[in-house]
């Protein structure tokens, strides 16, 4: 890795810690279920699904795979943290809200990125 990509990753690995410490502190409810991690793990991989598509129409060089791919949404989004909250949900015996936990991080995170890269595909279609 040459001096430019460690930097590139670093600094992009900072912003997006910091962004997903400070969406994380403060709890968002949905009910009883906390939603901060969901919101993280949905749009981080939104962001991703564009980034693909951007990255792939305009060739762009790897670095910007290093910084936004890697870095940004590789530290912004958390498996880990969704992980602990889903044991903690088990551990309490909330087996329903570990269900939907489950299924939102994971089928939303998926139809994010769908949904991301399907819009960015259709915007450089009409500005093709």
């Amino acid at each position: 890795m040459k001096g430019i990509e460690f930097l590139l990753l670093g600094l992009a690995a900072l912003i997006g810690a910091f962004l997903r410490y400070k969406i994380a502190e403060s709890p968002i409810l949905f009910g009883v279920l906390p939603i901060n991690i969901l919101i993280i793990n949905v749009v981080g991989s939104f962001i991703l699904g564009m980034f693909v598509v951007i990255s792939m129409n305009f060739n762009l060089d790897p670095k910007y795979s290093i910084f936004i791919a890697i870095g940004f949404c590789g530290s912004f989004t958390t498996m880990s943290s969704f992980a602990l909250q889903s044991v903690s949900l088990i551990d309490s015996r909330q087996f329903v809200l570990f269900g939907l936990n489950l299924i939102g991080n994971v089928g939303l995170s998926i139809l994010a990125l769908v949904a991301g890269r399907s819009i960015m595909s259709a915007v450089l279609t009409i500005i093709k």
